[in-house]
């Protein structure tokens, strides 16, 4: 499904009973809503309506002329939200999603009633601008992002996943190929430069902070800190996963999804 948000196209699956609490999804850079396939049953059999956008230049999604901030991105979710006349919702947000997830919750605090950010940092890592500005060069100079494809699921799933689930695999990394350029690079530059560490203090909301134990972008110290920062934040690790966890270990990920919803759905 789309919408025409200040003129230009912004995807997004809603499906689940129309009375019943959102679970609002961001996904990371490079994918796009289908990367919580795992996640849509279980929440769909507890009766949760769940609400999944596609950022800019990601999935069905159109791009837009960047750089993007992540500002930016937190407010496209509070215009689909508009949009779609649902006044608040559940949150869950992986990577970039989570990034933006804070920024939502900091920006328009109403409409969230509890968060679950994962595998996801609270600001821009000290040498993050370089390191960021290096694979946008790349994927500049290639026009593309085919060619640097394999090692970005290098970063996102262990060894043992490919061959385990070489269909899944093959689905991601065909989601990462096919990004836009203008997306991805206007995503990134809003990943190299904020920080919400003056404002995770002052929120006043239940969240969850999950985390693989082997994810190398954004590791669990990054996610253990936004926990920290929140008043009464919690943190949940996953053995033997990288940046995906409720990928590649889905059915940990899910039961730990399922509790927190479960105990936050009367909110609001």
């Amino acid at each position: 499904m789309r919408l025409s948000l200040q003129g230009r196209v912004v995807a997004y699956d809603l499906v689940g009973p129309e009375d019943a609490p959102v679970i609002c999804m961001t996904h990371s850079l490079s994918s796009d809503g289908g990367m919580w396939a795992e996640q849509m049953p279980p929440l769909l059999a507890a009766g949760f309506r769940v609400l999944r956008i596609d950022m800019r230049g990601h999935g069905g999604s159109a791009p837009v002329p960047g750089p993007y901030t992540m500002a930016a991105l937190a407010d496209d979710v509070a215009l689909a939200l508009d949009a779609l006349a649902i006044p608040k919702v559940h949150y869950i947000g992986l990577s970039i999603g989570g990034m933006l997830g804070q920024g939502f919750a900091i920006r328009h605090p109403h409409r969230v009633l509890s968060a679950m950010w994962c595998d996801t940092l609270p600001q821009t890592p000290p040498g993050g601008e370089a390191v960021w500005q290096e694979r946008m060069d790349t994927v500049r100079k290639a026009g593309s992002l085919e060619p640097g494809a394999d090692t970005t699921l290098e970063r996102w799933f262990t060894d043992a996943f490919k061959p385990r689930r070489p269909g899944r695999w093959k689905q991601m990394r065909d989601t990462v190929a096919t990004t836009t350029p203008d997306g991805y690079l206007g995503c990134s530059a809003a990943i190299a430069n904020y920080d919400w560490t003056p404002d995770l203090p002052k929120l006043n909301l239940p969240v969850l902070v999950v985390c693989g134990d082997q994810d190398p972008g954004t590791p669990p110290e990054g996610n253990k800190r936004i926990a920290a920062l929140v008043p009464g934040g919690r943190y949940e690790e996953i053995k033997d996963a990288k940046h995906f966890p409720n990928i590649e270990q889905d059915a940990v990920f899910n039961r730990i999804m399922m509790d927190w919803f479960n105990t936050q759905r009367s909110r609001g």
